[in-house]
Formats: structure tokens, sequence, C-alpha cells
């Protein structure tokens, strides 16, 4: 499992996320929502190492991790990608996936076959050669993906992978995350203002608003939920 507990992080005064507790299962797909300015992302770079809380902890599989940092985190199974891709524009896409791996202390001979590796089973391979700054939206989207799934996640942290994307892209995608949970057996923890997407996928949601938690539980339980209801689809929805 990979836990947090009432965790809070404040920002100059500004409460960002209060007393929030996430758990996240190998092989779950958990979908973090809510409106912009929640603390989803705040939540996942807690997760991930790149915030540390200012109150509360988190937990990889019953040990303490909280002030790792993200390297350590990444080397020991928990992988997030970003809103913002951040390719490396003047490498290839190959060598963007090889640099997740060398990152890690792997070889170059060694990273550049899983690079080609995972970029063959998102399906990206025949972009290998192209520079980061040839790919358009959708592809830029898999390769931040496959530079997660090279270091073989137990626990992948998207955020937001179906921003800016059309309806046919975000099936797509939908049917990806699917895979990358059965092939890789990881639990997935998944932001996204999607909600076709997060209903089709994800066996729970945890929904925030203000910083906090104000509702968990299946896609149905959770759209039945009045609160969740006049916060994130307005008042006109009760």
């Amino acid at each position: 499992m990979l836990t947090a507990q009432a965790v809070s992080v404040h920002f100059a005064g500004v409460r960002a996320i209060e007393d929030v507790s996430v758990a996240l299962a190998p092989r779950e797909i958990l979908g973090l929502v809510g409106p912009n300015g929640a603390g989803k992302t705040t939540m996942v770079n807690v997760l991930s190492g790149f915030q540390a809380p200012h109150a509360g902890g988190v937990t990889l599989n019953g040990t303490a991790v909280t002030g790792r940092s993200s390297d350590w985190l990444a080397r020991h199974g928990v992988v997030r990608t970003f809103q913002a891709v951040r390719l490396f524009r003047k490498l290839t896409v190959s060598e963007n996936v090889e640099a997740s791996l060398v990152s890690v202390g792997s070889g170059r001979g060694a990273a550049r076959r899983k690079a080609m590796e995972i970029l063959s089973y998102l399906g990206i391979s025949h972009r290998a050669h192209l520079q980061g700054d040839a790919l358009n939206y959708g592809d830029e989207r898999r390769v931040g993906i496959a530079r997660a799934l090279a270091l073989n996640p137990a626990f992948l942290l998207l955020d937001e992978p179906a921003a800016g994307m059309n309806v046919a892209e975000a099936e797509a995608l939908a049917d990806l995350i699917r895979r990358i949970r059965d092939d890789f057996g990881c639990g997935i923890l998944l932001i996204e203002h999607n909600m076709a997407l997060i209903t089709r996928i994800c066996e729970r949601m945890q929904v925030m608003a203000s910083g906090r938690t104000i509702a968990v539980g299946t896609p149905a339980e959770v759209f039945e939920n009045p609160v969740f209801r006049s916060a994130y689809l307005g008042t006109g929805a009760l």
C-alpha cells in the first residue's frame, strides 16, 4: 500500500491541504478529482516526494517514507507524471526515456534497450528518433508515461494525463491505463477532470475541495453524494 495519513500542507499561510488521507492499493485505479485549486496536485507531490508535508506522513508498504526524496521514492516504486510533460526538447524520444533510467543508475546500453521496449509497448517506437519538440500533444503525453513506466512502478501517479485530448484520444488513454495496471500490476492514482474517463476505469474515487476530502467511494456512490454534487457539479445538480 501507498498511504498518506492526515496530511496538511501550507504555503505562506494558505492551507493547500488540510488533514487529507489517501490509500492506494496494488492493482487499484483510484481517481482523485475535484475543482481547480482543490489540492490534488499538492497531494501527489507529497506522495511522490516533491513536497514535504507540514503535518501527517506517508508510508510505503508499511514503512514511513515521509521526507524521502523523489529520486529515492522513484527507485522504490513510486513514480509520477506531470501536468506539463517537461520533455527534453532537443533530445530524441528514446533519449528522453533513457534519461529517466540513467537518473536512477542504469547504464546507457541497458537504458537504450529498456527505452525501446517501453516505446514499443506504448506503440510509439516509430517516434523514437524524433526530437521532443517535434511531437504532437498526444505523443508527448505517451512519452511522459513511457518515462514513468521505464522505472517499473509499483505505484503510478498520473497528473491529468488526458488534458487537452479529444474524445477518441481520451478513450484510447483509458484503455492504455487499464492495460498498464494489468500488465505491470501497479496501483494507479489518476488526477483527471474528464469524468467519463474516471467513471470508466476507476474502482474508487476520492473527491477534494478547498484542500479537504469531501467524498470517497465507488463512482456510483460518489455521484449520489450531495456534498460532491454541490462542490463539483454545482448547486443546480442537487
